[in-house]
């Protein structure tokens, strides 16, 4: 059970990215996938979330408007577009998939990332001002 996410790089500010997060050894269809990032210095914060189904989706307000979230289930792949990008927006990036992770309670602050069971390796993410 595996979460593989690439992707990212160095881009100037007001560029775009477009990071994956491939699944191996699950379906997953099965399971809401969540990003996340962590800057240096800070504590990993919840950036956007997908249903299973690619349904409903949530964004944190820094990103909203500007990161879209989706999926192709028939790849076992979920993507997140990182359009007008800003420095504030360097960070580590992480997808990460469990069973107690839904857009509802990304959207209520309510996950614990301590207890999110499968994680990407996580993929830098550096914006130039």
């Amino acid at each position: 059970v595996q979460l593989q996410a690439s992707g990212g790089g160095l881009v100037q500010a007001g560029g775009s990215l477009r990071l994956s997060c491939a699944a191996s050894g699950f379906t997953l269809e099965r399971y809401a996938i969540g990003w996340f990032r962590q800057a240096p210095g800070k504590e990993r914060e919840g950036v956007s979330c997908i249903s299973g189904s690619g349904a409903s989706t949530y964004y944190a307000d820094s990103v909203k408007g500007r990161f879209t979230v989706s999926r192709d289930n028939a790849k076992n792949t979920v993507y997140l577009q990182m359009d007008s990008l800003k420095p504030e927006d360097t960070a580590v990036y992480y997808c990460a998939a469990d069973t107690s992770l839904s857009v509802e309670t990304m959207k209520f602050n309510l996950v614990d990332i301590r207890y999110l069971e499968v994680w990407g390796q996580g993929t830098q993410v550096t914006v130039s001002s």
